[in-house]
């Protein structure tokens, strides 16, 4: 057995999709302590925050049941990572030391400040606390109350189908093409079933300002709301930046092909927060738990002296929910771009729920039953070879959901 002092210290910043996978993963070695930081006790079903807020689903699992044996939880949150020192300094003030930091901090939906009233008056659904302010405000108000829902994206698609389903009046203002990430036929089939059971899509539109009764379009137009969901465009922590650490426009860690950091090889990146290249994939839970699963790799990799692989991802599509009864599973080729095939229907609705219960399930259970468990589609083109620091820092990217 290992002696306790010659453990590898690695300590995992964020508790989502990736970070959770990851800090099951990193047991593949007996050597390892594994500390998993995150800012709430349960894990939060990111993919089920649309269903929570609608109070048609829970979107919360006790790590009891999700962490492998020897996990350590701490509850708190990181507010900078001390690379000279080696230590994570938390919010609460205490200091975790490190050999190694899985950074998995996510990423988050907040209404934009740019916009007028946007902060002071809608509400994002991209995080539990958000979520969770979203369901008291609809609670509180008339069923017949207008409810308007910024973007066209798949939150915004998925959420503004939840609300309407359960009775809400809907607008769904679309910036661009409704879902774009999908086919042309698999566009025409969500905007139908939108249209038919209730739904005013306004495409393409902008909101220009939000006000507590009302939300003003670019055009000019004015429109009744009673409650404003913002769901257009995700950002990151900056928690990177402040930590001194290069990052993409967004704030996402720049790391090389095998999401080692660009700046120091003992910080890994995994999930939302990671811009391989400059050129990071598509924000979603698809994408989390591959790359949660080569982060660990990554550490173990080092940790045994041996050459880290390059992270290798195929996409194969994207599902989304349009209410409890139906869905669409779009499928995509290698290179995540929509092929014209879809399933719709209860069987869209089918896949869908099977695809989040597999990505927990199947995923992050067996991982921490059986570390080292999980594989996933590979192909998917990526930059060729691992990239420098120098090639790297110049770079960016840009995003859906599983």
């Amino acid at each position: 057995m290992t002696s306790h002092n010659t453990f590898h210290k690695v300590v995992v910043l964020g508790g989502g999709y990736a970070g959770t996978l990851a800090a099951n993963r990193l047991r593949t070695r007996d050597d390892v302590a594994v500390t998993l930081v995150n800012p709430r006790p349960e894990f939060v079903e990111r993919i089920r925050l649309h269903q929570f807020a609608a109070r048609t689903g829970d979107a919360t699992i006790n790590y009891r049941t999700l962490l492998g044996k020897g996990i350590e939880l701490v509850v708190d949150s990181a507010t900078r990572i001390d690379a000279n020192t080696r230590t994570v300094r938390l919010a609460s003030g205490r200091a975790l030391e490190y050999d190694y930091v899985i950074y998995a901090v996510g990423s988050t939906g907040e209404p934009p400040a740019s916009v007028p009233g946007a902060v002071e008056h809608a509400v994002s659904i991209a995080e539990f606390e958000s979520a969770r302010r979203l369901r008291a405000r609809l609670d509180a108000l008339p069923l017949d109350a207008p409810v308007t829902v910024v973007g066209g994206g798949l939150t915004g698609i998925e959420t503004a189908a939840e609300l309407v389903e359960r009775g809400r009046a809907v607008t769904l203002v679309c910036g661009r093409a409704l879902a774009p990430t999908f086919s042309a036929s698999g566009r025409r089939y969500i905007a139908t079933w939108l249209s038919r059971h209730g739904v005013s899509v306004l495409r393409p539109a902008a909101v220009s300002e939000v006000r507590q009764d009302a939300v003003v379009l670019a055009d000019g137009g004015v429109r009744p709301s009673a409650l404003t969901v913002w769901t257009a465009g995700f950002g990151v922590p900056d928690l990177a930046a402040a930590s001194g650490l290069r990052t993409d426009a967004l704030g996402r860690l720049l790391t090389d092909e095998t999401l080692t950091s660009v700046d120091d090889d003992r910080i890994v990146a995994a999930g939302d927060a990671a811009a391989p290249s400059g050129q990071p994939l598509r924000m979603s839970g698809y994408a989390a738990g591959p790359l949660g699963a080569r982060a660990a790799d990554t550490v173990v990799s080092r940790i045994a002296g041996t050459e880290p692989a390059v992270i290798d991802l195929a996409f194969t599509g994207a599902c989304v929910s349009l209410g409890r009864r139906a869905g669409i599973r779009q499928l995509a080729r290698k290179d995540d771009t929509a092929v014209n095939l879809y399933i719709g229907g209860r069987m869209g609705a089918a896949i869908k729920e099977v695809t989040c219960r597999f990505v927990v399930a199947k995923r992050i259970r067996r991982e921490a039953d059986k570390p080292g468990s999980m594989s996933w589609p590979k192909g998917g083109p990526r930059p060729a070879g691992t990239v420098s620091p120098a090639e790297t820092a110049s770079s960016a990217g840009e995003v859906a959901s599983p």
